[in-house]
This record gives structure tokens, sequence and C-alpha cells, in this order.
């Protein structure tokens, strides 16, 4: 909420700076008044989520509608403005005359273009799931585990699901894997337990050689709707860590367990949610890690980020990898040829993929499923496959 001011008016710029090319391509008045009618109407749908949402209804389809016009109507406006302002730099010192209908109508493509990347994204981008693999090098790692590999699921979100064969396209493609591990670092439901049930099946089929393991994430807790009591909300839980049970994975809540392998081990390390700012943090890493002998090769799975940057690069014991996700990568993003962005960035320091600080890893997942916005543009759908290697 506090961005919403500078959102909105970077989206009356890019309308302003848009209708100068449909004004010029077409004078039809029918036409710049059903323009202009469309964003009032629009903004007026926006602003209303705010009393919504202060009224405590749970309307997760309006506002996802809401959202999903709003990609489909400015964001096409905003990102081809800069074509625009680009001509005016040049009819700065020119004495501004008429605008060219030709770079007009480069803007007018360049927003089609963007329109229906966009429509894609919220029409198939939700199951568009991408196999993401990085080999992570580390010099103590135990040689019976040099090779080592780990599937990392993140950010189900099963209350936002409709789709079973969509959904059981990514899990056919996480068993396709044959990973020894399989990991799973919180946000399993929006806000009930019960939003699971019809796909406890699907994910109770994943198998990994070595154990499934699992942490809470922030939404798990059902903190982000009204309950009639804090037992209710309690129950809920209580089902929830349940169904983890149901699925065949271990919920590992502040709490570490052992990795064999041909006589070597492996610390991996749980945590309960912990998120900076108005999170709640109920993670507790020295708790966790109470049992964890100082040499161990530690694999810790914490559902948000900043835990990493805040807590756990200075943790008085090494933590070799830590897995992560919470940021979904916003939904929303460009990643090609090596460039990555989305603005996510602008909130989380480690947002999306691998980062290395004093020889510790993160790796934070775009996430399996998706909230609010029901689909993904550029930041698809992920299932990561970490490889261990002994070196570096």
């Amino acid at each position: 909420m506090a961005r919403f001011p500078l959102m909105l008016l970077l989206f009356l710029v890019g309308d302003l700076y848009f209708y100068q090319a449909v004004s010029t391509l077409s004078q039809d008045p029918m036409l710049h008044f059903g323009y202009w009618l469309l964003d009032i109407l629009l903004i007026g749908a926006i602003i209303s989520i705010i009393f919504v949402r202060r009224a405590g209804f749970t309307a997760e389809r309006f506002i996802a509608v809401v959202i999903g016009a709003m990609m489909l109507i400015f964001i096409p406006k905003l990102f081809s403005s800069p074509v625009l302002l680009a001509e005016d730099i040049f009819r700065l010192f020119r004495g501004f005359p008429a605008r060219n209908v030709y770079v007009s109508e480069v803007a007018l493509a360049l927003a089609g273009v963007i329109f229906i990347t966009i429509l894609f994204g919220l029409t198939k981008g939700k199951h568009f799931y991408k196999v993401r693999k990085e080999t992570i090098y580390f010099p103590d790692l135990p040689a019976a585990f040099d090779g080592f590999t780990i599937t990392q699921l993140s950010d189900i979100h099963s209350g936002s699901f409709s789709d079973a064969k969509g959904v059981q396209k990514g899990l056919d493609l996480v068993d396709a894997q044959q990973s020894d591990l399989l990991l799973f670092t919180g946000d399993l439901v929006n806000n009930m337990a019960s939003e699971m049930d019809p796909w406890i099946g699907g994910f109770t089929k994943l198998k990994a050689p070595y154990g499934k393991f699992s942490v809470l994430g922030n939404h798990d807790y059902g903190d982000y709707i009204r309950w009639e009591s804090k037992e209710a909300q309690a129950a809920n839980l209580d089902r929830l860590k349940a169904v983890h049970g149901e699925m065949g994975f271990n919920l590992l809540l502040n709490e570490a367990v052992t990795i064999n392998k041909q006589g070597q081990s492996i610390s991996l390390i749980g945590v309960e949610n912990w998120g900076k700012g108005g999170f709640h943090k109920y993670g507790d890493l020295k708790r966790a890690t109470a049992n964890v002998p100082d040499h161990s090769f530690k694999v810790l799975m914490s559902h948000d980020p900043s835990h990493w940057d805040e807590v756990t690069v200075d943790h008085h014991q090494h933590v070799h990898l830590t897995l992560a996700g919470h940021t979904h990568g916003m939904q929303f993003g460009i990643e090609l040829f090596g460039f990555k962005w989305s603005p996510i960035k602008y909130v989380y320091k480690q947002w999306a993929g691998l980062y290395e600080q004093q020889g510790k890893y993160l790796y934070v997942n775009r996430g399996f499923g998706f909230l609010g916005l029901k689909g993904r543009i550029g930041m698809w759908p992920e299932i990561a496959v970490l490889t261990l290697k002994k070196g570096g």
C-alpha cells in the first residue's frame, strides 16, 4: 500500500503517453471516450480492493481479476511509452512538430506484443513449468555426496489451483528428475489446510530415495483470513502439519535430521517461517542447529530469503546451502540471455536464483504455484534441481 501512489503515478504517466499515440492514429471521439472510461473503471476497481480487504471479505477471485486486468491494460502502455518519450526528445529540438504516425504505430505494435505476452502468462503461464539446474561446488562436501542431487519445490499455493492436468504436468516433471532428495520450502496453501485436500494424492506419489522433507511458509499459518476463534486457527495449522505427513513429507519445525550415505552424512535443517519487516519470526536457527555438529555439512530450508541475509550468513555455524522461496519472482519479470529483472528486486536483495556470500550459498526458488495474479508472466513456475559437487 505504501507504493500504491507511485504505482498509480506510473500508470497515469503511461496512460497519457500512450493516449498521444492513439490520438495520433485516430480522431474518433468514441474511441477516445472508451479509452478513458476503461481506465477510470479499472482505477476504481483497484481502489475498491483496499476497502474490500479492510472489511475482511474473502474476495480473492475479484482481486485476481482486477490484477489481471491491470496487467493487460496498463503494462503494455507503460512499457511502450519510452518509444514516445524518445520521439519527444527529438521533437524538443525541432520546435515540437506533430507526432510522427510511424512512431505511434511502432508504440502501438510494441504494446500489442506485450499484451499478447501477458495474455499468455495469464492463460498458460501458470503451468509453463521450467526445470532450472544449478551445480554448486563445496570444498568440504563429504565425498559420498559428490554428485548428490536435490529437487526443490516451493510455494505450491494449492488454494489457487483449478487445472488438475496442469498441476500433474508439473508433478510429472518433478518425478522425471529422479533426484536423491526432495525438499519443499513452504507455502503449501494460501490460507486453509482444506485447500490441499484435492491434491494430496498427486504429491504423495512423488518419490526420492533419501526422503522428502518440508518446512512451513508464511501463508501456512492462516494469518491472512479471519477465524471464528484462535482455537480454529490452531486446529487448521495442526491439520496442515498432518497433511505434510500424509503426503510423505517429514515436516521440520526448527529441527535437524541427518542424511546418511555410504558411512558419511550431511545435516538437513528446517526452520519455521522467519521474514523481515511485518512477517512473523517463528524460525529459530539457534534451536534448529543446537544438536548439529559444527563440522557437519549443512543444508537449511528456510522459506523467506531475508532470513539468510539477516540471520543465517552471520550464524555462528557455517550453513553451506540455504534453500528458500517466498518471492515468486513477483510472478512478473524478464529473464532473457542471462538478464534477470522483476519489480520484486526492489523489495528483496535475493529474489530468484543462486547467490553467494562468505562461501555460503542461497538458492531462491521462483515457486511452483501462484497467488494473487492468476498466472505468471516471464517468471515461470519452477522446479529446481541442485547438484552438490566436491571441489572449488
